[in-house]
């Protein structure tokens, strides 16, 4: 890469840092790493972001076009491929020529009929039960060099960063509107049966213990009941 490149890549990694302060969404930030994957690693012809879920379930995310997300289908449905395994596995799993690749022979099968020659795959460090990979193609053998490698590390950073960042963000809303309706049912509870909140609590968790449900739910249940209603 040439010294432009290199301001170019300094420019669009300032550019994601500063999206992080400004309101927006998580799919925004991941559609604007895959973007930045396909202008700053030269040969790289499109990319997306693949998550598989703890029950493993597959997603593709941010996909600059239709390409890696048919790719990652192909992978869901035969359970390998450079996509997962770096997700599962892997710090950077890369194909130079799917041509003569061996790993994974359903993926190659019809990535190469699709076109794709290289792949470069790049594990999300995300520390959730959601785990994923940057996925990078290109239309040419031995696209991707050290410096591609090390261009893919970078923007798969700024990918997990966000998604942990959201994670946080829905765990928090989540929390704020249990600890809400639990506020509620304690409340309900005290006025039906005439006790203190602390008793209005211990009721709650022994309802919890004794259902084998979370707290939170047990309390919506009992705000759903309405102020009328005793069980």
């Amino acid at each position: 890469m040439d010294d432009f490149d290199h301001a170019s890549l300094g420019a669009i990694m300032a550019e994601l840092a500063r999206s992080w302060t400004a309101p927006t969404d998580v799919d925004h930030i991941l559609h604007a790493v895959t973007q930045a994957a396909v202008d700053l690693i030269p040969g790289a012809d499109s990319a997306d972001i693949l998550t598989i879920s703890s029950r493993h379930k597959f997603h593709s995310l941010a996909s600059t076009s239709a390409l890696p997300a048919d790719l990652d289908a192909v992978q869901a449905r035969h359970g390998q491929g450079p996509c997962v395994e770096a997700a599962l596995d892997g710090e950077v799993v890369r194909s130079d020529d799917l041509e003569s690749e061996t790993r994974w022979p359903e993926f190659t099968r019809e990535a190469v009929r699709s076109g794709v020659r290289s792949v470069a795959s790049f594990r999300l460090y995300t520390r959730t039960h959601v785990v994923g990979a940057l996925n990078v193609l290109a239309m040419t053998a031995h696209a991707f060099d050290d410096e591609s490698v090390a261009i893919g590390e970078v923007l798969a950073a700024h990918a997990a960063i966000a998604i942990i960042a959201d994670r946080r963000e829905l765990q928090l809303r989540s929390a704020l509107v249990s600890r809400d309706l639990i506020g509620q049912a304690k409340g309900m509870l005290m006025e039906r049966f005439d006790v203190g909140a602390h008793q209005a609590f211990k009721m709650l968790v022994t309802l919890s213990q004794q259902s084998n449900h979370p707290l939170g739910e047990v309390a919506k249940r009992v705000v759903d009941l309405g102020p009328d209603r005793r069980h």
